[in-house]
């Protein structure tokens, strides 16, 4: 294959998969803007007001912000809110700011999780209600409609999306490039619309309608939801993909398409009620609604497929349980599906879809997700200005303080949505953070309870003495700690009066780079007498496989035969305790959910028969 043809094909693939969520926001955008819970008089000034601001968001929020600057401050090629945090902490090590911003970049992850389950509710639910204006008789079948469209797209997962992946790109192709071709039919019509790129009409529209202009910020910041997706998708891509098909087809189109919703809404106000499908033919309409409605699954799509690496990546920063990973393909690393992350979504969009019943209604609860992780990430992005690329502090004040203006803005004008179903994305956020924090809090103090229990190892060694027999084969210990014994080569020696004649103390640590390569997956060092200290790494973007790593110690002198391998693990049993550490009902929810791991074996690709588990109990 040509490298110009791979090229396209990388190009016409970030189409697909990037540009979903943010492709579909004309669907509800200007409709919202004009006719959502704050509505907006249809006069020429307001429409040339709203458009001159929907148009410098985009490109100030989404141009400026993400493609421009945000881009720029990629994890090993990496993008997105932990894989930036990971980069940030990494830089802030030792500085008093390392704590908070590391709460920063949590909550940043717990906000994205209520964004991802709004996401497919609303695209999926604004595409289907394209029918309404087909004939308003079929407005009770929407709700069902959109119920049936998304139980299929969460039953498929489980089959892997890389053959419905290569559909992706054409499709979103199409959509962007009817979506430009609405827009220019219209815009000729009422080529003046056009005038709205001057900044002074949102100035004027601000200054002389200042609440008005205010609770239409709520609204306009749906033109931009998505706009992150360009950072989160990046390791997938890469900059010069993404940036092109930006500038070159994603960026006019969805401009296009606003400006020609407003040029229509110039000659015909009362088509606010749906510019988007009044704005195609009415021999149309059918085929448009058919057609959005797969640039919304595909836009569901890359949310929900998000939502899966998303967790993979909290699961390796030690931020969630292990749960189980599933790979759709042999080829593709990042083609993950993870059951329970998928099913949690699907209870989740379908109660919203039920609840909410309508995109206007859902579109109150979209917006503080997006604006509480767009101004997370100028935040740490600041940081990697100063520490990382070495920024005058001036121009990063500059830079910083302009963005951060701007995403305050929108954010205080989505709070004021609480009640209308902003609290929705906020509980989430609050239960994913509750989650998030406690198991990290959790594991730091196990860690610090086994340290104090834990035995020098050459105590130990010492100890072994003619009495205690040495068993034929490979001992295996799986430890968190990078010193002492475990307490499961205790046990063994306690109670069986044995010891391997080799045996491997193997840590398994995850690194703050997405991808460690095979050449420096493991260290081992020879401790003497048949012990060995075995540290296995890992990237936050790659699953653990513990047999894999072993293979790779040959370089090492040291060569593995599974059939005489031991693998021995401690089951640890957690007993909350009134010692200062965590509150008690969090310590009762860190006990409930170290049951509901994933077994180590399974996580770790341990043969099952080779596994021996060892309990201990430890108070927390």
């Amino acid at each position: 294959m040509s490298q110009n043809t791979k090229g396209a094909g990388l190009l016409i693939s970030a189409i697909g998969v990037v540009y979903g969520d943010i492709g579909t926001s004309p669907l509800y955008a200007l409709k919202e803007t004009f006719a959502g819970h704050h509505p907006i008089p249809v006069t020429p000034d307001n429409v040339f007001g709203v458009l001159s601001l929907v148009f410098w968001t985009v490109m100030l929020l989404v141009t400026v912000k993400y493609v421009i600057v945000i881009m720029r401050a990629d994890n090993h090629g990496e993008g997105g809110s932990l894989a930036l945090l990971a980069l940030v902490t990494e830089l802030t090590r030792g500085y008093r700011v390392y704590y908070p911003l590391m709460l920063l970049g949590v909550i940043a992850a717990a906000l994205f999780y209520g964004d991802s389950m709004i996401t497919p509710a609303i695209s999926v639910l604004s595409a289907v209600e394209g029918l309404e204006v087909v004939t308003p008789r079929l407005t009770p079948y929407v709700v069902p409609i959109t119920a049936v469209v998304l139980t299929g797209l969460f039953m498929i997962q489980k089959r892997g999306t890389g053959l419905v992946g290569k559909l992706f790109g054409p499709v979103m192709c199409l959509w962007f490039l009817v979506l430009a071709v609405l827009g220019i039919v219209n815009i000729v019509a009422a080529p003046h619309v056009l005038g709205a790129i001057n900044p002074i009409y949102a100035a004027d529209f601000i200054v002389k309608h200042p609440l008005m202009s205010f609770f239409a910020l709520g609204s306009i910041v749906l033109a931009v939801t998505g706009g992150e997706a360009l950072y989160t998708d990046m390791g997938h891509f890469g900059r010069f993909p993404i940036r092109v098909a930006w500038f070159v087809l994603v960026l006019p189109a969805l401009l296009l398409n606003y400006f020609g919703q407003g040029a229509l809404l110039l000659s015909d106000p009362g088509a606010i009620q749906n510019p988007f499908f009044r704005q195609v033919p009415e021999w149309m309409v059918m085929p448009m609604v058919g057609l959005a409605t797969c640039a919304t699954v595909i836009a569901s799509q890359a949310v929900i497929s998000g939502a899966y690496s998303v967790a993979r990546q909290a699961i390796q920063l030690g931020l969630l349980p292990r749960m189980t990973i599933v790979h759709t393909s042999g080829e593709e690393e990042g083609q993950i599906y993870i059951p329970f992350t998928n099913w949690t979504l699907y209870i989740a969009v379908m109660a919203l879809v039920i609840g909410f019943q309508s995109s206007s209604n859902l579109a109150a609860a979209y917006g503080i997700a997006v604006t509480g992780t767009m101004m997370i990430d100028t935040i740490l992005v600041a940081f990697v200005m100063a520490l990382m690329w070495r920024w005058h502090w001036i121009a990063v004040a500059a830079v910083v303080g302009t963005l951060l203006l701007v995403d305050l803005a929108f954010f205080t004008a989505n709070i004021i949505k609480v009640a209308q179903g902003g609290w929705f994305p906020l509980f989430i956020g609050v239960l994913s953070f509750t989650v998030l924090t406690t198991w990290r809090r959790g594991r730091e103090l196990v860690r610090e309870q086994v340290k104090k229990l834990a035995v020098p190892l050459d105590v130990v060694m010492r100890a072994l003495g003619p009495g205690v027999s040495r068993a034929r084969g490979t001992a295996v210990f799986l430890t968190a700690a990078t010193d002492g014994v475990p307490p499961a080569l205790l046990h063994n020696l306690k109670h069986n009066q044995t010891v391997h004649q080799r045996v491997v103390l193997a840590t398994v640590m995850t690194a703050d780079t997405p991808y460690v390569p095979d050449s420096e997956r493991v260290t081992m060092t020879d401790l003497g007498d048949g012990f060995h200290r075995l540290i296995i790494r890992y990237g936050f973007m790659q699953t653990p496989d513990v047999p894999a790593a072993l293979e790779l110690c040959k370089a090492f002198g040291q060569e593995f035969n599974m059939m005489a391998t031991s693998f021995f693990l401690s089951r640890e049993t957690y007993v909350p305790s009134l010692k200062p550490g965590m509150a008690q009902w969090r310590e009762r929810l860190f006990t409930f959910m170290t049951l509901n791991a994933t077994r180590a074996t399974i996580f770790f690709k341990i043969p099952t028969d080779r596994v021996v588990e060892l309990g201990t109990q430890l108070e927390i």
